[in-house]
């Protein structure tokens, strides 16, 4: 949306959810109405009734959402229309006069939350220990559909529609020139970007990038085998979750929507699956509980959900071809481990990192890898 000066329209905004929601929410995790388990099932089955017990009551009791609201109003956040979608983002500017603008898009189950620990050694390296020459200017927005940015109004919200309302958020914004990362959701927008705007964005950053495998080739390494395999492993019993929400969102979201346990539930076994280590430990219980408070306040499970619906009405085939220069950092616990031979064929890899810990939430798992990668990577743009 545009001011009557023809500029962006773009408004401060602050997190302040009223104590009524706080309250409602409490009451109801005490009245939770859990389901049966078989006994000596562990995860075979989904995620245990005990862990989300454990996590039910420390959310109710002991997790301090004013805290967490309080650390991300301390990041510049910011409304505008684009498209007729209602888009929120952080906007957090460094003092370094050569900063490089750079917009970080998360996926699902991911939002905002997840880049908490990142943000500050990005746009002020020399407080964190780095090189001053590394700082960014850095935009964070919540996915249409997603948190802050939800719910969408319309259908039609996919990976090219998102893109093209990022760059337009960058042109907005005055960075007529930037970077872009993602990982998830993040990392096939982040893609689109340079297929839409390759005029405007220098470079990609990926923390994933799932390997299309059309033939493979007779000469794999030991290595690729074991990450095709992996893949398919995930294909055959770990998309359940995608298969549901991208045919069924609608009924999904009235069970995520009206129990905070089933919305707990739902995220929570992600984070155990997809993180190198699961849980508890692989990340930190407020911060995993931070990012579910941003689909349960906002209301936004099943608008969420609907990417995956538009991304499989959309057109299908191998990903197209990206001129732009694309680096990628690859984490041992990731859904579908990255395989540089097969990247290279939609990609133009200018930078590969392969590390020996982390998985799908590395800005929360392994702040400091990532934020080490995405400096190397971009180093060779400025």
């Amino acid at each position: 949306m545009r001011g009557q000066d023809g500029q962006m329209d773009i408004r401060p905004f602050r997190i302040e959810i009223p104590q009524a929601d706080l309250d409602e929410l409490r009451d109801r995790l005490a009245r939770t109405r859990w389901p049966d388990q078989l006994p000596g099932t562990g995860w075979d089955y989904g995620i245990p009734r005990e862990v989300v017990r454990e996590l039910a009551e420390y959310w109710r009791t002991g997790y301090d959402w004013r805290a967490a609201e309080q650390r991300l109003n301390t990041f510049s956040q910011f409304t505008t229309t684009i498209d007729g979608q209602r888009v929120h983002f952080l906007h957090v500017r460094s003092a370094e006069p050569g900063a490089l603008p750079l917009i970080m898009t998360h996926g699902w189950p991911g939002s905002i939350a997840e880049f908490t620990e990142v943000i500050g050694p990005l746009t002020d390296p020399a407080g964190h220990g780095g090189d001053p020459a590394d700082a960014f200017h850095l935009v964070v927005p919540s996915i249409p559909g997603y948190g802050l940015s939800g719910p969408t109004g319309e259908p039609g919200w996919n990976v090219h529609r998102v893109a093209r309302a990022w760059d337009e958020l960058m042109q907005g914004l005055g960075y007529l020139r930037y970077g872009a990362q993602g990982g998830d959701w993040g990392s096939v927008i982040s893609r689109e970007l340079g297929l839409i705007a390759p005029g405007h964005l220098i470079g990609v950053h990926l923390n994933m990038l799932i390997p299309y495998v059309r033939d493979e080739p007779a000469d794999l390494t030991a290595q690729e085998r074991e990450r095709i395999e992996i893949m398919r492993r995930f294909r055959s019993t770990g998309r359940a979750y995608s298969a549901i929400q991208s045919t069924r969102p609608q009924t999904l979201a009235y069970g995520l929507t009206d129990s905070p346990a089933g919305q707990l539930a739902w995220i929570a076994e992600k984070f155990h699956e997809w993180t190198d280590g699961g849980l508890p430990g692989a990340v930190d219980r407020d911060q995993l509980l931070t990012n579910v408070m941003l689909y349960w306040l906002t209301g936004t499970a099943g608008s969420s959900a609907r990417l995956y619906y538009e991304a499989r009405v959309g057109p299908g085939g191998p990903p197209r071809r990206s001129a732009v220069p694309t680096g990628v950092a690859v984490f041992p616990a990731e859904i579908a481990p990255a395989i540089r031979r097969f990247a290279e064929q939609s990609d133009t890899i200018v930078h590969w990192s392969e590390f020996d810990r982390g998985g799908h939430f590395a800005a929360m798992e392994e702040p400091d890898l990532f934020v080490a990668d995405v400096r190397e990577f971009f180093r060779r743009f400025r």
